[in-house]
This record gives structure tokens, sequence and C-alpha cells, in this order.
């Protein structure tokens, strides 16, 4: 189902293989960097984007010298949707890879929520701010983490219209998330628009960081979830490295998410921290009632294999995260 492409430059891409049709050529990617913000809920701020940015630049450049991407300096425009692209630092990312300082950025505003409290229904709130550049010929650059994918379709849909109005020829798209298989979903339809709709289109590229993990829904057997927004472990198809890294530290194959929030991850931290400090307290409720490691780990991330961790005591697991992340917090 993976095909490795490439190991180079630190940074491994491995191209997904599944039957039936598809015009988007579907990547994992991973690195050292990738895999410490998937693992450890501490990785935050600015070292969080730092990490992301690298990443992202390692896999630019192994993609351009395996000729998977063909990224001209002049025709390349980073396309952001706020405020999840930022997270990707991609404009920085591409200039670190190829030495370029010609290409360029657009922005649009994309942010969603749920059409009532109780809804699994997701919507646009609010989309007022719009900065579209693009070069007569574009090549589109694009990071974000998707879960409903309302964002994406949303922005990808705009993108379109302004290279319409514009008489812009879009050439090709690359998509770098932290996101499930929605996001291919939501591609595989831009492709075919772009096809239809510019001559000459290319190739549409979708690089999944470490895994294409999966969105929890209402019938999903997990304790704790946030349905429509997390990224989990379970039933995801991740990169070997990703899986392996797993047995590091009992804490990482059962953090509630792959990301978190990933906007406040990057830019507001008391509220990130109180979301994943909220997380590990109710893991702590659990280990107080008798809930253990192996259960827990059966539940979300089934697939690995719990002799390797040893006796591992889930409240001492717990209790440890709890203490790092409250000492950042009042820090």
């Amino acid at each position: 189902m993976l095909n490795r492409i490439s190991t180079n430059n630190n940074s491994s891409i491995y191209q997904i293989e599944e039957e039936g049709k598809t015009s988007v050529n579907r990547l994992l990617v991973s690195s050292a960097e990738t895999r410490a913000i998937c693992n450890d809920s501490t990785v935050m701020g600015v070292d969080y984007t730092q990490k992301l940015g690298r990443a992202c630049s390692l896999a630019l450049k192994s993609m351009q010298e395996e000729q998977v991407i063909k990224l001209e300096e002049r025709k390349t425009i980073v396309f952001n949707i706020l405020r999840g692209g930022l997270n990707f630092g991609l404009r920085q990312a591409i200039a670190d890879a190829f030495g370029w300082n010609l290409h360029g950025s657009s922005f649009i505003s994309a942010q969603r929520a749920r059409r009532n409290p109780e809804s699994e229904e997701w919507h646009i709130i609010e989309s007022d701010y719009q900065k579209v550049y693009m070069p007569p010929s574009a090549q589109i650059v694009i990071g974000d983490v998707v879960a409903t994918g309302t964002s994406l379709e949303f922005g990808l849909e705009a993108l379109v219209k302004q290279a319409e109005m514009n008489n812009i020829n879009i050439e090709s798209i690359l998509f770098f998330t932290f996101g499930g298989q929605r996001t291919e979903e939501i591609l595989e339809k831009v492709d075919a628009l772009c096809r239809e709709k510019f001559e000459g289109y290319q190739s549409t590229t979708l690089c999944y960081i470490e895994g294409r993990f999966s969105v929890p829904t209402i019938s999903s057997p997990l304790t704790i979830k946030l349905t429509g927004t997390d990224l989990v472990k379970r039933d995801a198809l991740m990169t070997p490295e990703f899986i392996e890294s797993q047995y590091e530290a009992p804490a990482y194959a059962i953090e509630r998410c792959v990301i978190y929030d990933a906007g406040s991850r990057a830019f507001w931290l008391p509220e990130y921290l109180e979301d994943v400090i909220e997380y590990w307290e109710q893991v702590h409720t659990m280990a107080r009632r008798g809930r253990t490691f192996t259960q827990l780990l059966s539940e979300r991330f089934p697939e690995l294999d719990a002799s390797r961790f040893a006796d591992v005591s889930l409240l001492e697991v717990a209790r440890c995260q709890l203490d790092k992340l409250k000492t950042i917090a009042n820090s």
C-alpha cells in the first residue's frame, strides 16, 4: 500500500498505492520534526511552527530532486487559508529549500463552526479577508489541517474563482496536511475542475504528514473524542517511521489527537494548553477508576504491540504529562 520513493534530506516520502482510480498523487512524508509534533504535545508555539516549516522544506527539496514536483520560482505562489495555513511556514520553507526569493503569497480567511452545538455539520462563518495574488501562470502551494474539509473546500473554490476572474492559468497544486481521507476527496474534485478550466493543468499532489489519519464520528469506539475535529491513529494509514516512534514513550500512542487545535498550538498557547490538559485530566480520572494503559492503547492504537511497552502505569503516564503541561501553563 505504501511505496517508498525517497529517503533524502532527512525526509522519507512514500506514495500511496491503492486499488481504484484517482487523479491525485497521494504521498506520506515523515521527518524527525513532524514525528515530534505528532507525538509530543509539549511541542508548541514558535518551536512547533519552526519544526513544521523545517519539515516542509526538507520534503520540498526531496520532491523536487525526485521530480515528483517541478516548481519554478516566478510561478510559485503560497496560498494561505487563514489561520491554519500559517502553521506550515511555506513561504520560508520554499526559500530554505531552493534559495528562492521571488515566489509570492496570497491569503484568504475561512473560519468554520458547527451549525449548532449538537450538530455534526459545519459551515463557514467568516471569510471576509482576501488578498489573492497570482502570476499569469501559477503553481499553487498550500498547507492546512483538514478534518471535515470545510475550510479547504471553501478556500479552493475561492482560489479557482479568483484565477478565472483574472485570467490566470493554474498549472498545479501541491498540498501539505495533517489530515484525513476527506482531503483527497476534495482535491480530486478540484483536480477535475482545474483540468476542465485551465489549459495544460499538470498535477495535484497531496502530502499527508506522517499519516492519513482518521476523524472520529459519533459511532467511533473511543471513550474521549472530538468528532469532526480530532485526527486519530486508530484505523489510519501511517509511515513506518511514525509507527515505530510510538514505542519511544507510552504517552505518544495514547494522545487524543496528533495535532490538537493547530491555530492555538501555534498562536495562543493558553487555549491550547487548556485543551491538552483537559484530555490528560480525563485520562487521569479513568486511570484512578481502574483503566489500564493496555486497555487505552487497544482503544486508541490497537495495531501497536502492547508488550513492547513492558509494565506501564496509566496513572503515572497521566501524572507525568499533567506535571509537564501545567508547569508550562504556569510558567
